[in-house]
């Protein structure tokens, strides 16, 4: 039995749940795409600013997620996630349990997304308590922070 399957998600659109309990480090899905070389993203429009789906393999190469052969793409961004990406020598991606994941609970990963001046063109909808409103990664989380407090000062 798959570990997952595709819902009406509460975070956005489609997104995949736990179509069982799914234990800590457990594999749930690879994230499948089409390798593609730094230089073919940056001169191709399909891989402009809102495309979510590109994994950095390593200096020179991408992964293309944007397939509908790849399930994985589903699973949304949380500021409290319960997966994360595991990538086996920069070869193959598998999103897996960072936590015991209950049956029909929502998977989500941090996208990971830098924190630079076009943070404010992602938004984020996961609701989450611990959630800063933009798709940031945790390491970065804390300028956002830092904005917000110099606000209300």
């Amino acid at each position: 039995m798959k570990a997952y399957k595709i819902i009406k998600s509460n975070i956005h659109r489609e997104g995949l749940c736990a179509a069982r309990k799914i234990k800590k480090g457990e594999k749930i899905i690879e994230y499948k795409g089409k390798k593609i070389t730094q230089k073919q993203a940056d001169e191709n429009n399909k891989y402009g600013y809102k495309i979510t789906y590109l994994f950095e393999l390593n200096k020179k190469y991408l992964l293309d997620g944007d397939y509908k052969f790849n399930t994985a793409r589903l699973i949304n961004h949380s500021c409290n996630p319960n997966c994360e990406v595991l990538d086996e020598y920069k070869s193959v991606i598998w999103i897996t349990a960072m936590r015991d994941i209950k049956k029909d609970e929502e998977l989500s990963y941090d996208y990971g997304f830098s924190f630079d001046c076009d943070y404010k063109d992602h938004i984020c909808k996961c609701k989450s308590k611990n959630c800063v409103g933009f798709i940031v990664r945790e390491g970065s989380r804390w300028r956002l922070k830092k904005i917000k407090d110099k606000k209300f000062i």
